[in-house]
C-alpha cells in the first residue's frame, strides 16, 4: 500500500468514524401525545424522563381529550412547563371529542352493561349525568393560569410535520386515548410509517379478575375505551416497531415515601408535584422512562393486537394472538408488550429526573 492510498485509507476510517460518533451523540427525538389532567399526578409526571434526560429532544407535547377536557389539560401543562422551566417546548391543541364516542353513546353503554369506574372528562369516577356534550370553557386553575400558550397548529398537523421533517426518528409516547395519533394517520397515511416508533400506555389484557378482587378503575382500560376507534386505527398502522405498557403500568405506586424522596430536594418543581401530589400507580411515567431507556424492560412477549370494537361489554378492550391464531387480512401489527421492568432502577431515575428542574438550554 502506498504512502498516498494508506492516508486516503485513514482519512476514510476517520470520516466513517467521525460520522457515528455524530450519530451516537444525537438527541433522541421524541413526541408525547397526551391526556395531561392537572395539577400534578401521572399525566403530568410523565413529562419527567423526558424533560431530565440530555440524550432526549422533546419536539412538542401534543395535548387530547381524555382524562380531562383538552383545553383545561392544555392549561395545566403549560403551566407545567413555566414551573419546570421549559417554556420553550411547544404544545399543541388536540382532539376535544374521540372519534366515534360521545357521552351520550357511553352513557347507553353503562345503561346496558354497567358502569365505567373512571370516566376522565365525562365525570371521573362519578356519575357521566349532567356531563356537556362538548367541552367548556377553562375554570379556575388551583395552580394559576399559565402566560404560556398553545401553538396555532394543530396536533394532527404538527405530528406530521415533525415526523417528516426527521423521517425515521422520532419517537411517539402515547399516554392517552389515541385520537389525534388517528387524525393523524387519516390525514396522512405515511405518517405511522415515516416515525420511529410508537410506545404507548394501554392494552390492558385479561384483567376481568383483578376488577373484582382488586381495584376496579386500575383494571378499567380507559385510554382505549375512550376511543376504541382511533386505538384500532392507531394499532393497525404501519409503525416500524410498537411497544404497549399495559397491566406491567399499575406495578409501581406514587406514595407519600416515594414524594417524600422527591422532595427531599427543594425546587420550585418538586414543590409543586408534594402540593399536589396524586397516589396513583406511575401508569404514563414509566411508559415515557421505557421509550428512552428500553433497557428497563425485563422481560416482553410479542403478539399482534387489535381492540374490540363489536357492540358489546368488550367494545374498546384489547385482543392479542399469536401468528398462528390471528385472523388473516386484517392488517394486524406485531407489538411488543412490556411484562415487567427493573422497577428499582425505574424508581430511581424517576426520582432524578423529579429532582432535576428542567431548565430552558
Amino acid at each position: 500500500m502506498s504512502i498516498r492510498s494508506g492516508g486516503l485509507a485513514a482519512l476514510l476510517a476517520f470520516s466513517i468514524l467521525g460520522a457515528a460518533a455524530a450519530r451516537a451523540a444525537a438527541p433522541m427525538l421524541v413526541i408525547e401525545d397526551n391526556d395531561f389532567l392537572g395539577p400534578g399526578g401521572s399525566d403530568l409526571q410523565a413529562t419527567l424522563p423526558l424533560l431530565a434526560n440530555p440524550d432526549v429532544r422533546v419536539l412538542g407535547f401534543t395535548v387530547v381529550a381524555g382524562d380531562g377536557w383538552e383545553n383545561a389539560e392544555a392549561a395545566h401543562l403549560l403551566r407545567f412547563l413555566e414551573i419546570a422551566g421549559r417554556p420553550d417546548i411547544p404544545v399543541a391543541d388536540g382532539a376535544t371529542l374521540p372519534l366515534v364516542n360521545s357521552v351520550a353513546r357511553m352513557k347507553l353503554w353503562e345503561q346496558r352493561f354497567g358502569p365505567i369506574p373512571w370516566k376522565g372528562a365525562w365525570g371521573g369516577l362519578g356519575s357521566i349525568d349532567g356531563v356537556p356534550a362538548r367541552q367548556p370553557a377553562v375554570g379556575t386553575l388551583p395552580e394559576g393560569a399559565p402566560k404560556l400558550h398553545t401553538i396555532a397548529e394543530s396536533a394532527a398537523d404538527f405530528l406530521i410535520r415533525q415526523v417528516h421533517a426527521h423521517p425515521h426518528q422520532v419517537t411517539i409516547v402515547a399516554a392517552g386515548p389515541m385520537t389525534n395519533l388517528a387524525l393523524a394517520i387519516r390525514l396522512d397515511p405515511s405518517f405511522a410509517a415515516t416515525a420511529k416508533q410508537l410506545v404507548f400506555m394501554g392494552a390492558l389484557l385479561d384483567t376481568n379478575m383483578q376488577a373484582v378482587t382488586g381495584n376496579a378503575d386500575w383494571a378499567s382500560d380507559f385510554n382505549l375505551l375512550f376511543d376504541p376507534e382511533a386505538a384500532h386505527i392507531v394499532l393497525t398502522a404501519d409503525w416500524p416497531r410498537i411497544v404497549s405498557l399495559g397491566n406491567v403500568s399499575g406495578k409501581v405506586m406514587m406514595d407519600q415515601a416515594l414524594m417524600d424522596r422527591i422532595a427531599a430536594k427543594q425546587t420550585a418543581l418538586t414543590h409543586y408535584l408534594k402540593q399536589y401530589m396524586a397516589p396513583l400507580p406511575l401508569w404514563d411515567e414509566m411508559a415515557a422512562a421505557v421509550a428512552v431507556d428500553p433497557s428497563l424492560i425485563t422481560r416482553s412477549v410479542d403478539a399482534l393486537m387489535d381492540v374490540d370494537l363489536t357492540d358489546g361489554v368488550n367494545y374498546g378492550h384489547a385482543h392479542v394472538w399469536t401468528e398462528a391464531l390471528a385472523p388473516k387480512g386484517m392488517g394486524l401489527r406485531r407489538v411488543t408488550i412490556v411484562q415487567d421492568i427493573d422497577t428499582d432502577r425505574f424508581v430511581a431515575g424517576f426520582v432524578r429526573d423529579a429532582q432535576l428542574a428542567p431548565q430552558h438550554p
